[in-house]
């Protein structure tokens, strides 16, 4: 049996101690194997970042292990490449430079003109050659994350890790850079892991979708294997029995997370012995104490 490309081993991460210590995820287990696809969705602030930056080797487990083909992840490679939500660019680099960066830091190497051959490639891929000289000001928001994917595709990882980079987008830029992450994906096939809280974009690009269950002490919930057929056409998936009856599982499943969160920090929530104060009492405020 082949080794998976990352391995999550009963790993949890908190921070602080004692009475300051919040619990962000519990008791993760996970193998992602290479050459898929798979996206985790789950609700703001359920510790999604904090999944895909252990994958990074941006933020260490406090207990478990994350391996990578086996071995310990202890710190950020090239091999792991990831796009951010932000961008990322520097903002005195036009597009070529951006780009030329991480080129320049994995291909030490190489000769220049490789080096330049190699980066007009994958801006181009990104179909952003007009704009090649441009700083990032002057481009829209989509254009910055097209750079930031040309940059990331440029030093070849092995894995590409996205931490939900196209949320900041509007709806017809998010639909048409989907397409394109998808058809370069599609070209070579390297293991890829969208972090997402739209499971209809999930759905449309992923093998395997696994939500992350919300609030504190976080954990995987069950995985949606995603039996749809590449390349995927958005339009005939609205009428696709597969798509909608994974959709309605998930989104199902997500609800009902959501209903119990929200019930449980309702029954957490301690409230004041407050009640409103009557006209013509003297007190501050519209609240007082009640006796």
């Amino acid at each position: 049996m082949s080794t998976p490309i990352i391995e999550f081993r009963n790993v949890s991460k908190w921070y602080g101690e004692g009475d300051n210590k919040t619990e962000v995820l519990s008791n993760i287990n996970l193998k992602i194997e290479e050459g898929e696809f798979l996206a985790i969705v789950g609700f703001t602030g359920s510790g999604k970042t904090t999944l895909v930056n252990m994958m990074t080797g941006l933020v260490s487990p406090s207990e478990g292990e994350v391996l990578y083909r086996g071995e310990p992840i202890t710190g950020p490679a090239p091999e792991r490449g990831i796009i951010f939500q932000n961008y990322s660019l520097l903002p005195w680099f036009t597009v070529y430079q951006n780009v030329a960066l991480a080129v320049n830091e994995i291909y030490p190497d190489w000769p220049k003109d490789k080096r330049d051959e190699h980066i007009r490639k994958f801006i181009e891929m990104v179909n952003l050659t007009p704009a090649s000289e441009k700083r990032p000001k002057e481009l829209s928001g989509g254009m910055k994350q097209r750079t930031s994917i040309a940059r990331v595709l440029a030093t070849d990882p092995d894995l590409l890790l996205m931490d939900e980079p196209l949320g900041a987008l509007d709806a017809l830029t998010r639909g048409n850079l989907q397409e394109e992450i998808l058809k370069i994906w599609s070209a070579n096939r390297r293991t890829a892991v969208l972090i997402t809280n739209d499971v209809d974009e999930g759905i449309f690009m992923a093998d395997r979708i696994i939500p992350l269950e919300p609030g504190e002490k976080s954990g995987l919930g069950p995985e949606y294997k995603i039996e749809l057929a590449r390349p995927r056409n958005k339009k005939a998936l609205n009428t696709d029995p597969h798509f909608k009856k994974v959709r309605t599982s998930i989104l199902n499943y997500l609800v009902q997370l959501g209903e119990a969160a929200k019930l449980e920090r309702n029954q957490d929530l301690a409230l004041p012995d407050l009640e409103p104060i009557q006209p013509g009492t003297r007190s501050f405020g519209w609240l007082r104490r009640a006796s």
